[in-house]
């Protein structure tokens, strides 16, 4: 498919957050960045501006495409921050998965492991692992470390334009769309969790090493299997 259909779209919106996300928590977003695909034009908002909006700076209608990788964070992000959801997805997460399922991209199925893929250059995978650990290291963040973070946030808005155009040719537009709502739905279970007994949780947590130790007592009494609590391979196939 070429980039015809996207001038069913009124606008084409490359979205990226960076967030913190405590274990068990909801996403904290820190700072967003979007482009527009066709005029370029990008917006850059730090966690206090993000957090006095009270709807996106983009639109989120059904004729605006809101484009991203592995949209269920970025949807995450929209809902911790009581914003709506956009109408119309395309997550080249899926689509790359969908276009290389049963194989095994050779970096990779991140956003740097597509840019490969399709023979695009990106950031330095180990200066973004370190940006990354920023993000979620939390603030507060000195100056230089808010203008880190907003870059890091624009290079994988500038990956999605640069792969946009070079899956489009790939996507099957009537069943991308119809695949975001998983993601949708995704993001929709993740924030709204799975509730827990966190007291019992804790307890199974502190005891975790003895009932292994027991389970294996019991289990493995006629078998002779695990190892102390090594699971031996030759053993299971003996």
């Amino acid at each position: 498919m070429s980039q015809d259909w996207l001038h069913g779209f009124r606008a084409v919106w490359s979205v990226d957050f960076e967030f913190a996300a405590p274990p068990g928590e909801r996403p904290k977003p820190i700072c967003l960045v979007a482009q527009e695909f066709r005029s370029g034009r990008i917006i850059r908002l730090w966690e206090e501006d993000l957090r006095r909006r009270k709807a996106p700076p983009y639109p989120t209608e059904r004729d605006s495409l809101f484009v991203a990788y592995y949209a269920s964070a970025e949807l995450g992000c929209h809902l911790a921050l009581g914003w709506p959801l956009p109408a119309s997805v395309l997550d080249l997460y899926v689509e790359f998965r969908n276009l290389t399922n049963g194989r095994n991209p050779p970096c990779g199925a991140g956003i740097l492991g597509a840019l490969l893929y399709f023979g695009l250059t990106g950031i330095d995978a180990g200066e973004k692992d370190r940006l990354r650990h920023l993000a979620l290291r939390g603030g507060p963040w000195t100056p230089a470390e808010r203008a880190a973070l907003l870059e890091y946030c624009e290079t994988d808005v500038r990956a999605l334009a640069k792969l946009l155009p070079r899956m489009l040719p790939q996507v099957d537009l009537p069943r991308a769309l119809l695949r975001r709502q998983y993601m949708k739905a995704a993001a929709h279970m993740e924030h709204t969790g799975v509730p827990i007994d966190t007291r019992a949780l804790a307890r199974v947590r502190h005891h975790w090493l003895s009932i292994q130790d027991e389970l294996i007592r019991r289990i493995d009494a006629d078998y002779g299997i695990y190892d102390g609590r090594t699971f031996k391979v030759a053993r299971w196939a003996q």
